[in-house]
């Protein structure tokens, strides 16, 4: 399934004349979702021509929106959802992206949550589904970070010894 995800991704950006561009736009009140990011971040950083850009979702810009070969979102999970802030950059995109939405994009989802029943899974579909109504490419992970879902503790536990299985979203992502 990797393989088939990195020939997708390599094809959507073999037709751009620019290299790609990837952007993680994180919301984090605890500073775990932004550990997270910064994972996925690192993990497609390795990827030669692909140019990362990690922002709070309160200071994407529109331009790096519109611009962004790819957009993965971090969310902690509030009452078995996105946050707010999270929503109201989902609800951006479409406004800033316009009517062919985020058409030949990848899209990706990192959430994170105090346990596996606080919601995560529910926060992960629901923006995944925006994803996929604005047409972009969902990119999912692998082991632990599976489908770009992540439970805090085990999240923290598995960067501070090393292994970041979110490290190989950023890479997919890219």
């Amino acid at each position: 399934m990797r393989r088939e995800i990195l020939i997708l991704l390599f094809l959507g950006c073999v037709h751009a004349a620019e290299p790609a561009r990837i952007l993680i736009a994180v919301h984090s009140e605890t500073g775990r979702t932004a550990a997270l990011a910064e994972a996925v971040r690192e993990g497609a950083a390795r990827v030669e021509g692909v140019r990362v850009m990690l922002r709070r979702v309160s200071e994407a810009s529109d331009d790096e929106i519109r611009t962004a070969s790819g957009i993965v979102v971090g969310t902690p999970v509030h009452w078995q959802t996105v946050s707010a802030p999270a929503k109201s950059f989902l609800d951006r995109m479409g406004r800033v992206l316009g009517a062919s939405y985020g058409e030949g994009k990848t899209g990706g989802v990192l959430v994170t949550s105090g346990s596996p029943s606080n919601g995560a899974d529910l926060a992960r579909l629901d923006v995944i589904a925006a994803l996929l109504s604005m047409r972009f490419v969902v990119v999912g992970g692998a082991g632990d970070c599976a489908a770009g879902a992540w439970v805090g503790r085990r999240a923290v536990q598995a960067l501070t010894a090393g292994k970041s299985p979110c490290q190989s979203i950023g890479y997919s992502s890219a």
